[in-house]
């Protein structure tokens, strides 16, 4: 392992070396018609995007994502966490080489949405799959038509499961 790239080690006898990377957390939202609710910046530079943000120390994955979904539609929402839809590593930039992106699907349960924090001012809209694929839109690099198709699917498949359960804190 090289000594430039930064590294966690485990204590104790089975002492382990990890990689430590920068993690991205994206939020997909689906209701119960099956419609995702996707971001507008004000810019539209980026294109429609899912909530995303970046983890925090000490943040679970799941954490995160959900002070990023407070952060990004208001404290009002409500949603019900159901399970990580995608994980994938990409180039950042040239300083951050290797970064990790985290997909979560929740099903939202109601409550007004306020895009707020660096959302503020974002239009937003609720679209089905068929929408989606079929309008020219210009998406987030970060959104992806497929991995939409995927979280459909598993919440068809997750929707009568109880939640998972939240990580303690250490």
């Amino acid at each position: 392992m090289a000594t430039s790239r930064p590294y966690v080690t485990s204590e104790g006898p089975r002492f382990r070396r990890f990689a430590a990377f920068p993690v991205t957390v994206q939020a997909i939202l689906v209701n119960s018609d099956e419609r995702f609710l996707l971001l507008l910046n004000p810019a539209g530079d980026q294109g429609w995007q899912v909530v995303s943000g970046a983890l925090e120390a000490g943040e679970t994955i799941l954490d995160g994502t959900l002070r990023e979904v407070y952060e990004e539609l208001g404290p009002g929402i409500r949603v019900r966490p159901m399970g990580t839809v995608h994980l994938e590593s990409f180039h950042y930039d040239s300083r951050v080489r290797f970064m990790l992106a985290s997909y979560y699907l929740f099903l939202y349960q109601g409550g007004p949405i306020h895009p707020g924090d660096d959302m503020r001012g974002s239009n937003f809209r609720w679209w089905s799959l068929r929408e989606l694929e079929a309008e020219e839109l210009q998406f987030h690099p970060s959104v992806q038509v497929w991995m939409l198709r995927r979280a459909v699917d598993l919440y068809r498949l997750w929707r009568e499961e109880p939640p998972p359960p939240l990580q303690p804190r250490i």
